[in-house]
């Protein structure tokens, strides 16, 4: 029996440490739907306000946005999105299965793994036929077509259309931009490998409205500027790169794209994408819904609708690509110890509280710092079992450091900070821990 590879252990640490579940487990489970357990939760609430922060707090020309899922129709007849949001499909007639048609190299054949879809001697292809990847639902009790909406399958066009509240609200100048993370859906053909490809995921998007010509500008430094931010999650940059969208690759509304890519165990895959779209939202809006979306530039005496440059990221696929980049397996003393080498800043839990053994007073005097430190950091306390297998508990799900109450405690009033990279140990006053993990916590 072959051994497992890095993604079977992965998603076997996230469900055993309460990263994330199968939804509706106990029915069976629904397929490439996933539910994010505690310490999943804090992660990718993590990574998020991370990202709000670079784009939004720290700037003073992105403003933020939270658009409803549902919209009227008409804006996703306006995108492209009821026309043209399609995959080619085919099914096989033997096994039944479905297929993406011009992903038919990266798929496994339901009757032999081995092979690709088609390859197999008795597989039965279809001709391909166009898919919509958007849910379709009904607003209010009858169900009928002039009821219909859709689940939102991006959140850029609640950008788009909401473009001139925000504009006149926020009395910005162009160029400026407007950030929205909220949830997403799409009826995926073939999703998969864990929370890379789900049915319903979350996006971080930004889009900046710039004056036209200078849109080739604005995509250039946003290109440098989602790149450092990956960086500086802590992601490796040999695993990192770009792919140039080739013009059959482009999408209908782009004049260029650039993917940032990592390589994961199962190749190189995209992470967020970075457009120019030009003024092809913008203008297919005001032509469809009949209201101006131009924008009067005072200082040349001008009106014209903005063109845009895109960043889009996926929250989920962030989120699995740090927990892939942070997983390894070191050789300690003949035993595997497992660790997630996540960026203290993004680790789900920043410090363990540990009464060495739960006698001497050292319980109370961990409780103690335990509930000092909690109100300002996402804290554990634990008190079950050797102080070693604790140890190899929090490396397994990152936490950065470990305050150990011992014997010598009560009488220094200092504590032992264990480091989960180098497992060095130091030790620190009780009343500076605070500012110790503060220090340490910051980048």
């Amino acid at each position: 029996m072959a051994a497992p590879g890095v993604m079977d252990k992965l998603v076997s640490l996230c469900k055993r440490r309460g990263f994330v579940f199968q939804s509706s487990e106990i029915y069976g489970g629904l397929g490439s739907v996933w539910d994010y357990g505690p310490l999943g939760t804090e992660l990718k609430r993590n990574i998020k306000d991370r990202w709000w922060h670079a784009m939004v707090r720290a700037r003073d020309d992105i403003e933020g946005l939270d658009a409803a899922i549902l919209m009227h129709p008409k804006v996703w007849e306006a995108s492209g999105h009821v026309a043209g949001f399609t995959d080619p499909l085919v099914d096989c007639k033997t096994c039944k299965a479905r297929f993406r048609a011009d992903q038919l190299s990266d798929g496994q054949c339901p009757q032999k793994p081995s092979k690709h879809p088609g390859e197999h001697s008795t597989c039965q292809l279809t001709e391909p036929r166009l898919f919509n990847l958007m849910f379709k639902t009904f607003m209010g009790p009858v169900e009928e077509s002039a009821s219909v909406v859709y689940l939102r399958p991006e959140t850029a066009q609640g950008i788009y259309v909401n473009y001139l509240n925000v504009l006149q609200s926020s009395r910005q100048k162009i160029p400026f931009g407007i950030a929205q993370i909220g949830k997403a859906f799409r009826n995926e053909i073939t999703p998969g490998n864990f929370i890379f490809r789900t049915r319903e995921f979350e996006q971080m998007e930004m889009q900046f409205f710039v004056k036209p010509g200078d849109d080739a500008e604005w995509f250039e430094r946003w290109r440098v500027l989602r790149m450092a931010w990956h960086q500086e999650l802590g992601l490796n940059a040999d695993k990192l790169r770009w792919h140039q969208h080739a013009e059959k690759e482009l999408a209908h509304y782009a004049r260029a794209a650039y993917d940032i890519e990592y390589e994961f165990p199962f190749g190189w895959q995209e992470i967020e994408g970075v457009h120019n779209r030009g003024s092809y939202d913008l203008t297919n809006h005001q032509t469809a819904s009949g209201k101006k979306l131009e924008y009067f530039d005072q200082a040349a005496n001008a009106r014209y609708v903005p063109e845009i440059v895109e960043t889009s990221a996926g929250a989920d696929r962030v989120a699995l690509t740090v927990l892939v980049d942070a997983y390894r397996e070191e050789e300690v003393e003949g035993e595997t110890r497992t660790v997630l080498g996540l960026n203290p800043a993004i680790a789900p839990i920043k410090a363990a509280v540990l009464p060495l053994v739960n006698k001497d007073a050292m319980p109370e005097m961990a409780t103690a710092l335990f509930n000092d430190l909690r109100s300002r950091f996402a804290c554990f306390y634990d008190d079950g079992g050797a102080i070693g297998r604790r140890y190899r508990r929090m490396d397994e799900v990152g936490t950065p450091f470990c305050l150990t109450v011992d014997g010598q405690s009560a009488e220094d009033q200092k504590v032992t900070v264990r480091h989960r990279d180098t497992m060095g140990q130091e030790r620190v006053g009780i009343t500076s821990v605070a500012e110790y993990l503060r220090e340490r916590l910051g980048s």
